[in-house]
Formats: structure tokens, C-alpha cells, sequence
């Protein structure tokens, strides 16, 4: 018989009889844009092929006669049969309709168990944001978890579990065996004693890998003479023009391009990185220390590398994240002083000095440890970090927290502090770049709508909300009467009265009501404006000869970044992407005629031990060093760009940093202080090209 070519989806069923951990006697299975081969024995199992066709999903559907309990684990013999790694989707259904969700990746190679928890569940609810990679050798059998499962907190049975490979562009084919649940905790499994004495991924190899103090000395000492017979040269050696000398670094446009210029003079790409310090390996230990095969005690010399913290705050990034409080361990610190001895840290410094000269970098990043460069003829960086009881406003993203509210006086106190602060001791010091503000702020949210997710989110605020006040003062002079509001923005408003309560819904933009977008700019502008001008006037009554850096923008908008070109020395924007042009406008910067920093860069891979790649994921440990050096060439080509800080300069702790269980490999050096090798080299000759370049 022809199917006929109407048929959107082809659902074939097969019954077949199978033991289930459940006691389910047999199964009922449904193939959408599948074809089922036979049975055949794999490894001494009998598993079943399948053929995944091109369709928008391809997938097998498995019924059991009985519903399985929805308790424990789903457990299922998969292999893959292609000779490249295939996506997974699993869709776990209950009885009542609720449904757990997860995505893996199959590797090729031989059967494997899947194994998908029967609860919603991720990483973060062990304290850190990637969980430890897959597949994993757990009792003798190699092992894909599904470590984020999304969806129902439990499923009190279960329905039917469906196998899908999402718009495969050519067939896929998979061998899979009887699905059944059962008990079990290989969540459990897969996270304890992943952490060795060193701070390093127990399961993983790499060349850089210490497996004892022998190991992590004669590493350093090879180092250490190789660093004696690297010269470095922080000099820009672009071809110098009549730039202005001031004595302090400061930025000009010389024929049609902007550069810096450092206090002698001489023209300075800036090439820094951020995180430069030495207490960058605390995680949290307490309450999961079975996760640590090897914690030193808390005696002797290591009690110095235990503290207490406490990461609980109300923000985005602390969000369903565990382990967030009670007592760290500093791994990297601990691996300095297995090096070095009780002098540790100024050896460190001194080492960290002399391999940033080596490997071209001429300034150091945000978040560093001063000491560093002070003195050593390595420009530096501050941040103006403003705290106080002041109001804010939300915008649905909030990943650090709120936006202050520029419009209560109480900011601009807390500014004033902030600035007092930031430039005590080092408003006469010429090697001083200049000043950051505050650090990825929310000025936006992602998604279409997301440019007015500020505006919007002051509307929503408290009467007594002076963001709020202040806009609806705005919208009142423009207006006048409320009505007219109601009208242009296609609302049933009459009364300014009606838009005061907390949690007034404000409209989203649209075609037929153009002001509401035009009314929402104005106030972004007006707000950025406020916040830019507040917190540039009072750093200028403190010093008024470095530079102002900026926000440090990670979501932003057009109002918010030409804010910040007009009260700013320097538009500063941390930029996650293959290219700088693809994670920022770079026609638009060029409209507005200021400077451009790009305050953060970086690649990571999963092959170092940490377990993220970070936002800009490369394949393995050499993409990284290629990613480096394409990025940075771009930077330098481009006529606004003046620098490019790297973050950052060690490895993240592999269950995750204090401060919101971020775990990626993005370092220069890793959590034993051993520079990575090929890396380095890499960034080496990228930065020296980059200081040639005209």
C-alpha cells in the first residue's frame, strides 16, 4: 500500500514484550518519522535499530502496558551508531499530563546507559551552573546523565517516554534497548568525588594535571626558567604620532582613528585582564563535602585556606542555586602555598608580573590585585563600586541585582562615597587607566521586547518610587492632560492617578501606537543620563585626571550607551561573541565618536577540567588560542576599539566560584597556578602582532 504524500506524520506501532524494573509486561511503540529494524545482540544485549529520518522531530514513543512509577530513574541502553555525537531529547510524560524534558548529547561509540531522573533537577542545585560532563565510567558501565531535567517537581507515574533527535539534516540511526524505571541515585554518583586535593576534575586528563607535589613543583620550576628567558615588552610599538602628552592616560582621535595615549606620550592598545588575584579558587565545601575526594583539614597551615561566606542574594544569578553559604576552601591559594612556601603570595605576585610583561599584556583588568602593578610600570584599573540603601527599579532580568535609582538622592550619596573610595590613594598615580562603574547593570532584558524592559519596570514600581515620579512628571509635561496619554499610548487611562499604584501594567510597543516606544526612549535617555552625569560629577570632584571608563555594559540600550559617550571618557562593553562586530554595533559606536573597550573577551572548552565553556564555547583547548587571536585582530582593525581585557586569568573552581557557582574554564593558568601551555603561546603572539599593528 503507498502512504499517501498528504501525511504529515507516519506513526507506525509494534508491540514487543519486555521486562521492566516497573512490571510493566510489555510496551507499546510508536515511531514518528522512524523506521525499526530488528532485534539484534550488541555486546550481549539485545537492543532494537532505529532510523531517524529529516523531519522537524523524529521520534520513538514508548508506552508500558502498566504506567512505570514515577520514582527513582529512567534507565535505557542506548548506542549511537553514526560515527559523530548525536542530540537526544527525552520527554518523560506522567499520567496526570506533567511532563519532565531533558537534552543530551550521545557520543558515538559503544552502548551506553542513559539514565534521566525522574524530578527536575540541574547543576545548580549542586552549587554550580555546568555539571560534570558525559559520558561517565559509574559501576563498571559507561554512563550519559541527563544532569538538567525541566519541568514537574515529580511524577507520580508514567505514561510514556518519547526519543527524539531534533531536525536531524540526514538520517541518524541508534540502537536502543527497554526502557524502565527503577531506584536509584547515578545524580548522586555522577558529582561525588569529582574534585581531587588540587582542586582538579578527578576524571578528566590533560596535559597540564598534577598528580602530586613532585608534579605541581617541577611544573612551576620549568616554568619559572623559561619565564628567565622570555624579555617582555609592554611597549605599543604602533608607529608613533603628535599625540598630546598630559602625563596621565588619556584618549585622541588621530587620523580617524581613537587610540589611548599613555602619561609619556607613546600610543596604548590596551591589553589587559581581569581577575588577576589570588583568592579566585574559594568554593563552597560545607554540605557537600562528598564531593571532595581529598579536602585538606582545617589545621595546621590549611586552616589559612578556609573561611566562611555567605552568596544568598535576591538576584538572578543566585537564583535555585545551592550550596551558596557556610564554608570555602581556596584551592588555588592552597596550590600557591604548596609552591611557595609561607611567602606565597608576594612570590605569586612577582611570577603573575613577570608572566603578564612575558606574555604581552600591558594592563591589568578589573577585580585585580593592585599590588601587581603598582609601582612596576603596568597599568592598572579601579572600579567604582556604589552601595547604599537607595531605591531601584526591576526589570524582569535583574542577573546582579536591581538598577539603582538615579533619581533618589540617596544615589548620589552613595555615589559620592563610592568615588571618595575608589580614588583614595591613587588619583596621583600615572599608571592608573582609569575607572569602571558598577558592572553589567540591568538596562535591558533579552528578548524583542526587551530595550524597554526599564521603562516598563519603573511604571511597575511603588507610588513612592522616585524613577517613578520623575517619569511620570515627564509624561505629564508632555501630555498635560491624562487622556491624551491614554490615547496616544491605546490604554483606557484618564486619570495620572490610575498609573501610580505598584504594579500598573505598562503596554508594550507597538505599529499603531508609535509614542509609547518614543515616550519609553525618552526615558531610558533620561534615566541614563541621570546615573552617567551623577556618577561622572562626583568622580570628577575627586580626580579629575583619569579617565572614566564606564558602565561596563553587558545588556544595554542606544539611549544607555549614548549616555555614557556623553558623560564618559570611554564606552566600555563586555562582549561575548566570536567577533567584536557581533556583539556590539560597531556603525552605531562609530556614529557616536568616542572610544571603545572592550572590557570583556573570552573563549573556554570543557577539555581543561571545569566544566563550562562560558557564553562563547570553542571545540577544544587550540580553537581557543585561534578564537583569541582572530577576535583580537578584529579589535585592533577597528578605528573605535582602544583594548581588550581577557577574562580572566585563572580557572574557575570546577563545583563553582562563591559568588554564583560559575564553574568554566576560562583561564590563562588553571586552578594549579600551571600556565596552559599552547594557549599562552598563542595569546603571546596575538598581543605582539596587535601592538604592531598601525
Amino acid at each position: 500500500m503507498r502512504t499517501s504524500a498528504a501525511l504529515v506524520c507516519l506513526i507506525l506501532s509494534i508491540a514487543c514484550r519486555a521486562e521492566t524494573p516497573a512490571g510493566a509486561t510489555g510496551l507499546q511503540v510508536g515511531l514518528a518519522h522512524v523506521r525499526a529494524g530488528a532485534e539484534e545482540q550488541v555486546a550481549g544485549e539485545m537492543m532494537r535499530r532505529y532510523t531517524f529520518e529529516p523531519s522537524a522531530q523524529p521520534n520513538v514513543r514508548f508506552s508500558p502496558a502498566r504506567p512505570w512509577l514515577g520514582e527513582g530513574e529512567l534507565r535505557v541502553r542506548v548506542q549511537n551508531a553514526m560515527p559523530w555525537a548525536v542530540t537526544l531529547s527525552i520527554d518523560v510524560e506522567g499520567t496526570t499530563g506533567a511532563h519532565l524534558k531533558a537534552t543530551v548529547g550521545l557520543p558515538a561509540g559503544p552502548p551506553q546507559t542513559l539514565v534521566v531522573p525522574l524530578h527536575a533537577t540541574a547543576p545548580r542545585a549542586f552549587g554550580m551552573q555546568a555539571g560534570p560532563p558525559m559520558p561517565v565510567e559509574l559501576g563498571g558501565q559507561r554512563v550519559v546523565l541527563a544532569t538538567t531535567v525541566e519541568g514537574a517537581s515529580a511524577l507520580e507515574a508514567i505514561r510514556a517516554v518519547q526519543l527524539s533527535i531534533p531536525a536531524p539534516q540526514a538520517a541518524q540511526v541508534l540502537l536502543v534497548g527497554t526502557p524502565g524505571t527503577g531506584a536509584g541515585d547515578t545524580l548522586r554518583d555522577a558529582y561525588a568525588g569529582i574534585v581531587d586535593r588540587y582542586g582538579q576534575y578527578t576524571r578528566g586528563q590533560w596535559p597540564e594535571k598534577v598528580d602530586g607535589d613532585a608534579a605541581l613543583r617541577s611544573a612551576h620550576e620549568r616554568e619559572r626558567a623559561q619565564l628567565g628567558r622570555t624579555a617582555g615588552d609592554r611597549r605599543d610599538g604602533r608607529p608613533e604620532g603628535p599625540t598630546q602628552t598630559t602625563g596621565w592616560f588619556h584618549a585622541q582621535k588621530l587620523r580617524g582613528r581613537w587610540q589611548l595615549v599613555a602619561p609619556d606620550g607613546r600610543p596604548f592598545f590596551s591589553l589587559g585582564v581581569n581577575a588577576v588575584v589570588a583568592d579566585g579558587g574559594r568554593s563552597y565545601v560545607q554540605g557537600r563535602e562528598w564531593m571532595f575526594a581529598s579536602l585538606p583539614p582545617a589545621t595546621g597551615p590549611w586552616r589559612g585556606f578556609y573561611g566562611q561566606g555567605d552568596s544568598r542574594r535576591d538576584t538572578g544569578a543566585a537564583s535555585g542555586l545551592a550550596y551558596n553559604h557556610g564554608r570555602w576552601f581556596d584551592f588555588y591559594a592552597a596550590n600557591l602555598y604548596r609552591v611557595d612556601g609561607a611567602r606565597w603570595r608576594e612570590a605569586w605576585r612577582q611570577r603573575t608580573r613577570q608572566r603578564l610583561g612575558a606574555w604581552g599584556f600591558n594592563t591589568l583588568g578589573n577585580w585585580s590585585d593592585e599590588a601587581i602593578a603598582r609601582g612596576h610600570g603596568l597599568a592598572y584599573t579601579r572600579s567604582i563600586n556604589i552601595a547604599g540603601d537607595y531605591a531601584n527599579v526591576a526589570t524582569g532580568y535583574d542577573w546582579w541585582g536591581r538598577m539603582p535609582d538615579p533619581f533618589d538622592p540617596r544615589f548620589e550619596a552613595a555615589a559620592e562615597r563610592a568615588a571618595a573610595a575608589a580614588t583614595n590613594g591613587v588619583r596621583d598615580d600615572p599608571w592608573l587607566l582609569g575607572y569602571f562603574a558598577d558592572n553589567e547593570l540591568a538596562w535591558a532584558a533579552p528578548g524583542p521586547q526587551g530595550r524597554w524592559a526599564l521603562a516598563i519596570g519603573t511604571l511597575r514600581g511603588e507610588p513612592r518610587s522616585p524613577a517613578k515620579q520623575a517619569f511620570l512628571a515627564m509624561l505629564e509635561r508632555k501630555y498635560g492632560d491624562a487622556l491624551r496619554l491614554g490615547v496616544a499610548w491605546g490604554i483606557g487611562v484618564t486619570r495620572w492617578e490610575a498609573l501610580e499604584p505598584a504594579g500598573f501594567e505598562a503596554p508594550v510597543p507597538d505599529e499603531a501606537h508609535p509614542a509609547i516606544a518614543e515616550d519609553y526612549s525618552a526615558w531610558l535617555r533620561t534615566y541614563a543620563d541621570r546615573y552617567f552625569r551623577t556618577v561622572a560629577q562626583a568622580l570628577r570632584r575627586h580626580d579629575p585626571h583619569h579617565l572614566f571608563l564606564g558602565g561596563r555594559f553587558a545588556v544595554r540600550t542606544p539611549e544607555a550607551v549614548a549616555a555614557c559617550a556623553q558623560w564618559c571618557d570611554v564606552i566600555s562593553i563586555n562582549v561575548y561573541a566570536d567577533l567584536p562586530q557581533h556583539g556590539m554595533d560597531l556603525a552605531a559606536l562609530h556614529r557616536l565618536d568616542k572610544p571603545v573597550l572592550v572590557s570583556e573577551f573570552s573563549f573556554g572548552s570543557t577539555d581543561r577540567g571545569p566544566f563550562a565553556a562560558g557564553p562563547v564555547p570553542v571545540w577544544n583547548e587550540a580553537q581557543r588560542g585561534e578564537a583569541y587571536a582572530r577576535f583580537l585582530a578584529a579589535a585592533v582593525a577597528d578605528p573605535a576599539i582602544v583594548g581588550a581585557h581577557w577574562f580572566q586569568y585563572a580557572d574557575q573552581p570546577v563545583t563553582g566560584r562563591l559568588l554564583d557557582g560559575e564553574n568554566a574554564h576560562f583561564g590563562l593558568v588553571g586552578i594549579t597556578d600551571i600556565p596552559f601551555g599552547a594557549f599562552v603561546k598563542a595569546v603571546q603572539s596575538a598581543n605582539a602582532d596587535a601592538r604592531k599593528s598601525p
